[in-house]
């Protein structure tokens, strides 16, 4: 035999009606990166600044011209790249000095093997109105990229992108 519902049943039912009727439209209604229009495919270099890397005196640094590394954009696992140049240079600190600027800027001897290092890679996006999509991830300075190399692993950000002009054939 059925129970006749009371009133109290009658709002629970609503309100779980309501709840799917949202949880709906907020999946439909979702924007979608990916149907953002896109511009044109181009190539890129960007570069992605690591802050502090140690590396023993001697070891060589393990970034090279021409290799590639695998590379994950906001921990999401892309591709493997290339590496077209790699800038560095041992960490600095400042000191006073004895002429008018007042302070000097020279290697840190407290750090002997950390290092500041910029790398550049190059990769093909797709340039939107919102900027250039790589491997589904918008690619903005800032962001969080990781490189991970044979013996290697370390996380950077991205620091600066530039579209690179195709010479013609």
């Amino acid at each position: 035999m059925l129970k006749k519902l009371k009133i109290t049943d009658y709002i629970i039912i609503f309100f779980i009606v309501l709840l799917i009727i949202i949880g709906a439209l907020a999946v439909f209604k979702k924007k979608n990166f990916s149907n953002l229009p896109i511009e044109k495919e181009v190539k890129i270099n960007f570069e992605v600044f690591f802050r502090g890397i140690t590396i023993s005196s001697s070891v060589e640094s393990p970034f090279k011209p021409g290799d590639e590394a695998f590379i994950t954009i906001r921990n999401v696992p892309y591709t493997k790249l290339k590496i077209i140049d790699i800038a560095g240079r041992q960490r600095m600190t400042t000191i006073p000095a004895n002429n008018k600027e007042g302070y000097m800027i020279v290697e840190d001897a407290s750090t002997p093997n950390m290092y500041d290092i910029i790398v550049r890679l190059e990769d093909k996006a797709k340039k939107t109105p919102d900027g250039y999509v790589v491997g589904g991830n918008k690619l903005k300075m800032g962001i969080p990229v990781v490189i991970e190399g044979e013996k290697y692993k370390y996380s950077g950000t991205v620091s600066n992108i530039q579209e690179v002009e195709e010479a013609d054939n």
